[in-house]
């Protein structure tokens, strides 16, 4: 299973290794095949209204047990998370990484991706799901909202795809300042992601300025 998230990891990062097969209709529109048969248009765009976003109410903060705080090099952001259930390293699989996580004993996963530039959330939004469909060209939104974290507004993603056969969902938030923007994303299984999704907001609400 780590083996395979790992892939996932790749897709993400819009590492393009692998490609789906295309064909062209007798309308004449290109499509991606799959071997279950089912298909998706090329470059289908997902229905998308972002000024229309809602703040979810609840106000996310991190979590009392989440005890150390792992510094950004490249942002002024952090990431307060619990030792005794998480694993972090810096990235190694992906090079657009910066740290890679893994809960302890579960078949979860997250990375963060953070760079200097300052990108708008409706642009990052867009760059995240168009490469991510370069690999995965079914991946599509699930849920997405705007959430207050330790205080600051971030844009929140839930997004599920198929790469060779893997059914895969991300949940993560998305975040930019002056000093830079950041990508904090968990990941596993589609069939788990439910299972998982508190351990999810666990180490998602740790996300913090770091001043």
């Amino acid at each position: 299973m780590k083996k395979l998230l790992l892939l996932i990891s790749c897709s993400f990062c819009f590492v393009a290794g692998f490609a789906q097969l295309k064909a062209i209709t007798e309308n004449g529109d290109e499509v991606f095949l799959y071997d279950d048969g089912s298909w998706t248009l090329v470059g289908d765009p997902a229905p998308y209204e972002f000024e229309t976003l809602e703040l979810n109410p609840k106000a996310f903060e991190k979590d009392s047990k989440s005890s150390f705080l792992l510094k950004s090099n490249r942002t002024n952001m952090g990431i307060w998370l619990d030792p005794k259930k998480w694993t972090f390293k810096k990235a190694e699989v992906n090079s657009e990484a910066e740290y890679e996580f893994q809960l302890k004993d579960g078949d979860l996963y997250g990375m963060l991706i953070s760079e200097r530039v300052a990108i708008p959330l409706e642009t990052l939004r867009g760059i995240a799901l168009e490469n991510g469909r370069s690999v995965a060209p079914d991946l599509h939104i699930d849920k997405e909202e705007y959430r207050t974290v330790n205080g600051l507004k971030m844009l929140f993603l839930q997004m599920s795809g198929t790469m060779q056969g893997i059914k895969f969902s991300y949940y993560g938030y998305y975040y930019t300042n002056d000093n830079g923007t950041v990508q904090f994303v968990t990941y596993t299984a589609q069939n788990l992601l439910e299972e998982y999704i508190p351990e999810c907001e666990l180490l998602l609400g740790g996300l913090v300025e770091n001043i």
